[in-house]
């Protein structure tokens, strides 16, 4: 009786808001997806397998870039294409981006939210190569491998210049224990290193279980590394996470990795820090503006290696992040069933027929209370059992 109820009122404020607001239902079975970055065949067979109409446009900006996202029900994206609150405000037939990558901060994932659109991201498909590219640079820093390499080059043979140290019997820093940083952390121990952690949304338990001693709190794990690495997203509260204090709380002579995201570390402080010798080395794969412009700090530091974001430049990863992609439209736009998303639950095709009508309820209310409301809305509450 209560859901018929339920059902009946959404009747109604359908037809009440019918004439003055769009809605993101694609008529009939043809289904779109707008491909903004290169996309790897094993992905596209899939696409074209599932009957998908594939529109390649590739490094598409502003007008054009607004034209084919509203055009299309899904998008794929890398972190080369920026997709605002200004695209996403009125997004026509678009229901769901996906990210062939991890990080989603090219992404304005409330604006999506409140446009009613899917944002889902590959985290799987890259998460090996990233973790080896760690290690890379990691042993890359402890023994000056590109310096050497480019004095012998310049025919020097300086062996006394490039004294390193070994990583065994050393203590690595994780912070962030998402699915790269245990694998970074399962290499290094077989590296015969020691591994200590921060990640407050993973408990000391699950942590052992990768080899990892988890500790409390960022400034508890600083103190204890010959070498750290970041593996957490660019957020308003990881900004300069590493920064001029929390290099200070690091033993002289640590070293420094980052795969993640520009951003988390400091730049200048980490510049600085290198060239006071605090800090003996780093490792860059990202940074806070790429291309890295000619004026960055870090590109004169010394001890330093730096690789223009290749994370997950592999062959194996590039076609693992694309069939990955791949597959989460198929099933979104086919199916229904939601995977990966970073702005909802995921929600399988049964679930989702079964909460539809109460989904769309929520919806129209809220639109009814901002309409009707006098004043701006200033809380929200929601009962429920």
């Amino acid at each position: 009786m209560r859901a018929h109820v339920f059902r009946v009122l959404a009747e109604k404020l359908d037809r009440l808001f019918k004439s003055s607001h769009e809605h993101n239902i694609v008529v009939g079975t043809e289904r779109r997806i707008v491909r903004l970055h290169k996309l790897e065949a094993a992905g596209l067979d899939i696409l074209k397998a599932a009957g998908i109409e594939l529109d390649n446009r590739p490094g598409l900006k502003g007008a054009d870039l607004l034209a084919a996202i509203r055009a299309a029900d899904g998008a794929i994206v890398r972190s080369g294409t920026r997709i605002t609150g200004e695209l996403l405000e009125s997004p026509g037939r678009l229901r769901c981006v996906v990210r062939a990558g991890v990080g989603v901060d090219n992404i304005d994932v409330p604006a999506a939210t409140r446009s009613g659109v899917i944002v889902m991201n590959t985290p799987s498909g890259n998460t090996v190569s990233a973790a080896e590219h760690t290690i890379a640079l990691l042993l890359a820093s402890a023994r000056h491998v590109p310096a050497a390499d480019a004095s012998m080059k310049a025919g020097k043979w300086d062996r006394s210049k490039f004294l390193g140290t070994q990583v065994a019997g050393k203590t690595l820093g994780v912070i962030g224990l998402g699915r790269i940083g245990r694998e970074v952390a399962r290499r290094a121990v077989g590296l015969d290193m020691n591994v200590v952690g921060f990640d407050p949304l993973v408990t000391p338990e699950k942590a052992a279980e990768f080899g990892i001693k988890a500790v409390a709190t960022r400034d508890e794990l600083l103190p204890k590394c010959d070498f750290l690495t970041l593996h957490i997203p660019l957020l308003p509260d990881t900004k300069d996470f590493i920064g001029k204090r929390e290099l200070a709380l690091m033993p002289k002579g640590a070293r420094l990795l980052n795969v993640a995201r520009g951003g988390i570390v400091n730049e200048q402080a980490l510049a600085d820090a290198l060239a006071n010798g605090h800090i003996a080395g780093a490792g860059l794969d990202v940074f806070e503006e790429e291309p890295t412009p000619a004026n960055n700090p870090l590109l004169k530091a010394p001890n330093i290696v730096l690789t223009p974001h290749l994370g997950a430049s592999t062959v194996e990863a590039q076609e693992a992040v694309a069939v990955e992609a791949a597959n989460l439209l198929v099933d979104f736009l086919t199916r229904g069933v939601i995977q990966c998303a970073v702005n909802m639950a995921a929600v399988n095709r049964a679930e989702m027929d079964e909460m539809r009508h109460f989904v769309d309820l929520a919806r129209r209310l809220g639109m009814f209370q901002a309409q009707t409301a006098v004043g701006s809305i200033r809380k929200a509450t929601l009962q429920f059992r």
